[in-house]
């Protein structure tokens, strides 16, 4: 990747108009000699795809499982190895938390553990948000300082919720509450420095207090915190790449995300068709566009291979509407690869697509991961994506003389 201040020199305002579709967790693996991609029927993609150029993208590096931080990252630009921002961060923004230099963030899900302590579902069956928030306004009621440590804690989207610990001397160098599969015993925060041993200690006595309280309920009877951080420093996108960027997204974690780099943040309605009715309502509004799908990564986390392929066929029925509104450039990827058959995360490069008037159309023919193995772009890193993008919308200066 080239400086930051390189980009800032050859970067340039224009009146062309950028969209990033990202389905999240997009890339599959085959399930009876099938991926996800491939079993969909996706008429609407595969004709885009004939009119563009394709490839393969790695996040952070070939072999690297990457989080949903910094696959986002990668796709706005940045380098996630320099920007290493928590999940706390991320969720605390997407709700529209203000956060203070001073304060640690976590990430928490409503979980069930069983009598002996063993964690049976690490997201209590995704409750309902109207649950969610009944259990929280509860928490609030009985614990609002753990020494002179302030707790805050505002509900998120089923069983997710955000943490703040507001106080002196919280560093946040803190291994996760949680043992990432179920199966396995809860785990306590543990200090990976001698900074981060009082926060550690605030945040498993919370944990305790929390346990105790939850302890009638049958599905969210405990909690786990995980992605500990504080408000990093970052340039936002405007700065960088001289656009005026917008992010449609449901979830408040990409909310958040998009808001750290400096994105305007758009309302928008629970569905996707409701993202593609704000895209079009905004589209004169701004000049770069983050359009964020969650439940393709939602469905391959739950192992639902047909839930999963029914959403990306669904994002095919609304390419046209898109397309009405003549993007300059528009790019159709992921930010990490969720099959459904690993239920989770994986280490697989992701599909991308780029439509542009001034790219060199390749031999692919269908929307699908084997295809664009094939494709033009080859495989690259991830945050070469943004600049790739301001090139085919002529926001880039020539470099040298």
């Amino acid at each position: 990747m080239i400086p930051e201040s390189l980009i800032k020199e050859l970067s340039q305002p224009g009146e062309t108009k950028l969209v990033l579709l990202v389905l999240d967790g997009l890339g599959g693996l085959p399930i009876d000699g099938l991926t996800e991609m491939e079993k969909a029927n996706t008429p609407n993609l595969d004709d885009l795809t004939k009119r563009s150029i394709c490839g393969l993208t790695d996040s952070v590096s070939i072999g690297v499982t990457p989080g949903s931080g910094p696959g986002h990252l990668g796709l706005f630009g940045y380098d996630p190895l320099k920007y290493e921002i928590g999940r706390g961060v991320l969720e605390a923004l997407g709700q529209g938390l203000i956060l203070s230099p001073n304060d640690l963030a976590s990430r928490g899900n409503f979980a069930t553990k069983d009598k002996n302590g063993i964690i049976v579902d690490r997201r209590a069956g995704r409750i309902p948000t109207e649950e969610n928030k009944k259990l929280i306004a509860f928490l609030r009621e009985n614990i609002s300082k753990i020494d002179n440590v302030e707790i805050i804690l505002d509900s998120g989207r089923e069983h997710r919720f955000v943490a703040i610990f507001r106080g002196k001397n919280l560093e946040a160098d803190i291994k996760d509450a949680d043992p990432q599969k179920e199966g396995l015993p809860a785990v306590p925060a543990y200090p990976l420095s001698d900074g981060s041993k009082y926060a550690a200690d605030i945040i498993n006595r919370f944990i305790e207090k929390v346990n105790e309280l939850l302890s009638n309920q049958k599905k969210a009877n405990t909690i786990l915190m995980r992605g500990f951080a504080k408000l990093p420093k970052i340039p936002s996108m405007k700065e960088l790449f001289k656009i005026k960027p917008a992010a449609i997204a449901t979830y408040p974690m990409y909310r958040g995300l998009a808001r750290l780099v400096g994105m305007e943040i758009l309302e928008t309605g629970e569905t996707i068709k409701d993202e593609f009715d704000t895209l079009k309502d905004n589209f004169d509004k701004y000049d770069f566009f983050f359009v964020h799908i969650k439940k393709t990564d939602s469905f391959g986390e739950d192992g639902n291979f047909p839930k999963k392929v029914e959403i990306i066929e669904e994002v095919d029925r609304l390419i046209p509407t898109l397309l009405e509104l003549k993007p300059d450039v528009l790019v159709i990827t992921g930010d990490h690869s969720t099959p459904s058959i690993l239920k989770s995360h994986s280490w697989h490069p992701n599909p991308i697509l780029l439509y542009s008037r001034y790219e060199r159309v390749d031999d692919v023919k269908h929307f699908s991961e084997r295809e664009f193995a094939k494709g033009g772009l080859g495989r690259f890193l991830a945050q070469n994506i943004l600049l790739l993008m301001l090139a085919n919308g002529l926001r880039l200066k020539k470099f040298g003389a």
